[in-house]
């Protein structure tokens, strides 16, 4: 409509939704530096105005470091407590009265922080582990199960035996031949485990006793009788104190019908024994040859012959037995050639002056049958016709014991 000017139009215009509601005229404000905080004010409301009166108290306050309250704190712990004028050496020192020093003086003896040595050394002892891989120890049967029993070593746990380490062969009556209570001597056949236990051996103690026997008997060249249980291609087997024995066919008497042999009693010698290889070899040939060695005595003048020339002797027999007449015993004075003293086939007559019954050897000596050195070269019959009271004259040599049985 003419003549009506834009404002008079936007002061009769109705706002939607509202009856006869005249939306008042955009003012214009005028903002300057010195008027700002007053035109603030007029505009903040109730909540507004009770927020800045906080924050004016708070800025009125002077601000305080982190420094200044921890000075501040010292200060009001140095006014509430007061120290006593106490040196650093009293302060350091326990407050304990004299007659409670006293009694503290005269109690004490050997407390946690002193080192005693003789109970270091006994708890040492209490502890040590009982049963190296090899000992023998004594020990008492305390239980018995299904696969071994239990025997108390006097360790801090009991040792184990395995029911196939109870004995040699099969044990029928395990209850029987093991009840409790029983004490004997077991064999260490391995270390403690974690728990302190040992594993302890009846049968490898009977073993080991069996093998020391049997080097003994071998070393005094003596001579056992032996049962036959079975044989093989190389020959016969037997039974010697719960170890297994072995006879070669060539060391038979009669090696063409050895199987025939099974079930009887043999008598042997014995020709190998080694517990580390588990070989014991037996021989019935030497045996018949040591039955020979027991009529034979140090000092003994003997007749044999000749079976071989070596370069360090000769061999003799002796009626089923070999002697040996080492080089440096035929004569006193000086060989060029074995040859030239005796030769294969020939009899002769010498001493005993070795019996060697473990290797089945029996040393000869010609030597001692001559006056003068080197007479067995020049008249060898004479010296062999008059050995046997040469021989006579030499008795008092192996009765002062000058030569001696190795065997012995």
């Amino acid at each position: 409509m003419k003549g009506v000017s834009d404002k008079d139009a936007l002061n009769n215009k109705k706002i939607k939704g509202s009856k006869n509601v005249v939306k008042k005229p955009i003012q214009v404000l005028h903002i300057s530096k010195k008027d700002t905080n007053s035109g603030k004010e007029d505009s903040l409301d109730d909540n507004q105005i009770l927020s800045k009166e906080i924050n004016a108290e708070t800025k009125a306050k002077k601000p305080q470091s982190f420094e200044d309250s921890i000075y501040e704190e010292k200060e009001n712990y140095s006014t509430n407590i007061k120290f006593e004028n106490k040196s650093y050496q009293e302060l350091e020192k326990p407050l304990i009265s004299k007659d409670q020093d006293k009694d503290f003086a005269l109690e004490r003896k050997v407390d946690e922080f002193d080192f005693d040595e003789s109970a270091f050394l006994e708890a040492l002892n209490a502890n040590e582990p009982i049963g190296a891989t090899g000992e023998i120890i004594k020990g008492k049967v305390i239980a018995l199960e299904s696969d071994g029993l239990y025997i108390d070593i006097g360790g801090k746990a009991p040792g184990f035996m395995p029911k196939k380490e109870c004995g040699l062969g099969v044990i029928t009556n395990f209850k029987e031949k093991f009840p409790t209570g029983l004490e004997m001597e077991v064999l260490v056949i391995k270390e403690q485990n974690a728990d302190g236990m040992v594993t302890v051996s009846a049968r490898a103690l009977i073993l080991r006793q069996s093998w020391e026997k049997v080097a003994g008997y071998a070393k005094n060249g003596e001579l056992i009788k032996v049962t036959i249980n079975g044989f093989n291609r190389g020959g016969l087997t037997c039974d010697v104190d719960g170890l297994r024995g072995f006879i070669p066919r060539s060391q038979l008497e009669d090696g063409q019908d050895y199987q025939s042999l099974v079930s009887k009693t043999l008598k042997v010698a014995f020709l190998e024994v080694n517990p580390e290889s588990r070989k014991l070899v037996l021989s019935e040939k030497k045996a018949l040859l040591v039955s020979k060695f027991a009529d034979l005595k140090l000092g003994q003048l003997i007749e044999g012959e000749v079976l071989a020339i070596k370069q360090y002797g000769f061999f003799v027999d002796l009626g089923g037995a070999s002697g040996l007449l080492h080089q440096s015993s035929i004569t006193s004075g000086s060989i060029r050639n074995l040859r030239e003293i005796f030769v294969e086939g020939e009899l002769i007559k010498a001493l005993i002056t070795e019996i060697d019954l473990e290797r089945g050897r029996i040393g000869l000596n010609t030597a001692l049958l001559e006056n003068s050195p080197g007479e067995l070269i020049v008249e060898k019959e004479k010296v062999m016709l008059e050995a046997s009271e040469r021989a006579l004259k030499t008795k008092t040599l192996f009765d002062k014991k000058d030569f001696k049985n190795d065997s012995q």
